[in-house]
């Protein structure tokens, strides 16, 4: 039996389109769905490491939807074959504007490391918030100096070496998140005014209305 979830109306099929399309276009790889009741849950990754000597933090996008039908699973699927899932639906959606959409999940995938890593639901302790402008100016110069380093043509362990080296850089006066929080905010389009910021164990997360990047730093990143 294939799964399905139904988005309550076609604003909400409009925003998830923009976020994948803007994830995909990071890492252009899988997307985690978690339904839990009338809740979908949309993990996507923006970097995570490569292999357990990799010291780089997992960095993790999310958005939550409200869902009109009750339902329960978690799954990891391609970003491209839901995104075109999504992409047959938007003309019945037009068409009824304020309808449920219901969206047929693509074939599931189960080699994506990143995904079996879940973020804390609770324990989370508010720390000073920040703003959009401390963080995009760190995630715009370490899109340009990953831009630098790396020529066309590059082999992919020189890149991820290069992009684990800027993206794993402290924040000035947050040394708590690394800069890859910066890139992953800007990228999925999350930057406001004010970020929120909270934390638990290893866990940081960046929080706005937009939605929010959950940071993984690696234990002995706690220590000192």
């Amino acid at each position: 039996m294939s799964l399905e979830f139904s988005l309550t109306d076609s604003l909400s099929l409009n925003d998830l389109q923009v976020y994948l399309g803007r994830a995909g276009r990071v890492e252009d790889g899988s997307v985690r769905l978690i339904a839990d009741g009338s809740v979908l849950a949309v993990y996507v990754a923006v970097f995570y490491p490569s292999g357990l000597l990799d010291q780089s933090p997992t960095v993790l996008g999310l958005r939550t939807f409200e869902l009109s039908t009750p339902v329960t699973f978690d799954v990891v699927v391609p970003v491209r074959s839901l995104l075109e899932r999504l992409a047959r639906r938007e003309g019945d959606a037009e068409r009824s504007a304020d309808a449920p959409v219901v969206v047929s999940v693509p074939m599931q995938v189960y080699t994506v490391t990143w995904a079996a890593i879940s973020p804390p639901r609770g324990g989370w302790t508010s720390l000073d918030p920040t703003g959009s402008s401390v963080l995009e100016p760190v995630a715009t110069a370490g899109i340009n100096e990953v831009a630098e380093a790396i020529p066309t043509g590059t082999g992919e362990q020189i890149v991820h070496r290069v992009r684990a080296e800027v993206w794993s850089r402290p924040i000035p006066g947050l040394e708590h998140v690394p800069a890859g929080g910066a890139f992953a905010a800007l990228s999925l389009g999350f930057l406001s005014d004010e970020v929120r910021i909270y934390e638990t164990g290893p866990w940081t997360r960046l929080s706005t209305e937009r939605g929010h990047v959950l940071i993984k730093r690696k234990a002995w990143s706690l220590l000192g």
